[in-house]
């Protein structure tokens, strides 16, 4: 269904008795009872902080929580010169439909800048409001990424996938193109809102890439912000992938069709001006099974084998039938197969027009197979080291790019 509004009539009511406002923090939420409370005392504080001469609005955007989210966030007192809105969306249940309810907010209110905060954060502090307004407000920038110090097993999509995908293709090192806490102007929110994806899976979990690959592909001035350590409700990359994992490789692979002529054109890729925390420290640390994420794999070789060797060259093939013969200690995946694997997947996509999503399940496993070899590769590291390990595998995915260009034009042809 189509849909012209996210916002249901009682939020619009009070958008219309607020009127006007310099600066909107949005909380896009559901079911955080435990840490909401956290994250709106300090969103409040830093804007009491840094923007006290400006006119602030907070908004909750809740997907319908069924604890005590809502109630928590209405009972929790801001500054009393401060707005704050809490509201249940209206549209498909997720991220991006709550994030559309955000930027219309922003957008009716006339405002100079937005910012987005998680809900389930630990780790804010007062100074991640200032960290990312800043660009917007003083240095002109549209769209503010957010980087972290993130421990090496955390955001393991962001460091085996979509980091290295988005720089390879798009040219610009953007750390975090996922990262769930960012700003952006008013005009780049209702360029959002204008487009036509809100009854896709950009309105769930794919909403992050589909604004990072938009605000490059648009050409709007972009900024990283460093925010400092990340602490939030971390999961294990073996236990936890599901829905996230489907709908980001979707929605990475679904951009790349429809900007296809602009990714083509680009060779290699250069550093996004940083701003921020200066600092470092290491962050918590995720718990990783390391032998279970190894069974899955292996899981996944007796179901899919047959079909992964129908999908894939020979040479990735043969390298994912060496790691299915090794055990914990010595398992290894090369990060060159890697990179062919996902370009193959990306071009069979772009062949595929039906079944997608089962291609997608499909390469779950080998994806296992990749965070097992960093995290085998990384053991004995300090997050910071693993970082390195990070940077080479987006240099290879660089110095590949022809590859893609080869197998997504010959698979084109093929189908």
């Amino acid at each position: 269904m189509n849909y012209d509004t996210a916002l249901r009539a009682y939020t619009s009511k009070r958008i219309e008795e607020i009127d006007t406002a310099d600066i909107v923090v949005g909380i896009p939420c559901y079911n955080n009872e435990q840490t909401i409370a956290h994250v709106i005392q300090m969103v409040t504080h830093g804007l009491a902080k840094h923007y006290k001469d400006k006119r602030s609005v907070i908004h909750i955007a809740d997907g319908g929580s069924t604890d005590d989210t809502r109630e928590v966030a209405r009972e929790f007192e801001i500054k009393p010169w401060q707005e704050k809105i809490t509201s249940i969306y209206r549209g498909p249940g997720g991220k991006g439909t709550a994030l559309r309810s955000i930027f219309e907010t922003a957008e009716r209110l006339k405002v100079s800048a937005c910012a987005v905060v998680d809900s389930d954060l630990r780790s804010i502090t007062s100074d991640w409001i200032n960290y990312l307004l800043d660009p917007v407000l003083t240095k002109k920038y549209q769209f503010v990424a957010p980087v972290y110090l993130r421990h090496k097993y955390d955001g393991t999509i962001t460091n085996n996938i979509v980091y290295n995908l988005t720089r390879a293709l798009y040219g610009r090192r953007i750390r975090q193109p996922i990262g769930g806490d960012f700003a952006l102007s008013r005009d780049v929110a209702k360029f959002y809102i204008e487009q036509d994806v809100w009854d896709t899976d950009v309105a769930h979990y794919g909403i992050d890439i589909w604004m990072t690959t938009n605000a490059i592909t648009q050409g709007f001035r972009l900024c990283q912000s460093n925010l400092g350590v990340k602490i939030h409700d971390a999961k294990d990359p073996g236990q936890h992938l599901g829905a996230m994992f489907r709908q980001v490789i979707w929605t990475l692979f679904s951009l790349m069709e429809r900007y296809e002529n602009k990714w083509k054109e680009i060779r290699g890729s250069e550093p996004v001006e940083t701003f921020g925390f200066e600092g470092c420290s290491e962050p918590e640390p995720v718990k990783v099974d390391l032998d279970g994420i190894i069974q899955r794999f292996k899981i996944g070789f007796q179901q899919f084998s047959p079909l992964w060797k129908d999908i894939f060259s020979k040479s990735c093939f043969n390298e994912i039938q060496k790691a299915v013969k090794m055990d914990s200690n010595q398992f290894y995946f090369p990060t060159n197969s890697w990179v062919r694997i996902l370009f193959e997947l990306a071009a069979t996509f772009h062949a595929w027009s039906i079944n997608r999503y089962k291609l997608i399940d499909l390469v779950t496993p080998l994806y296992y197979a990749r965070v097992a070899s960093f995290v085998r590769q990384s053991l004995e590291m300090s997050s910071q080291e693993a970082e390195a390990l990070v940077e080479e595998q987006a240099v290879k995915f660089e110095e590949q790019k022809d590859y893609l260009l080869q197998v997504w034009d010959q698979k084109t042809e093929k189908s």
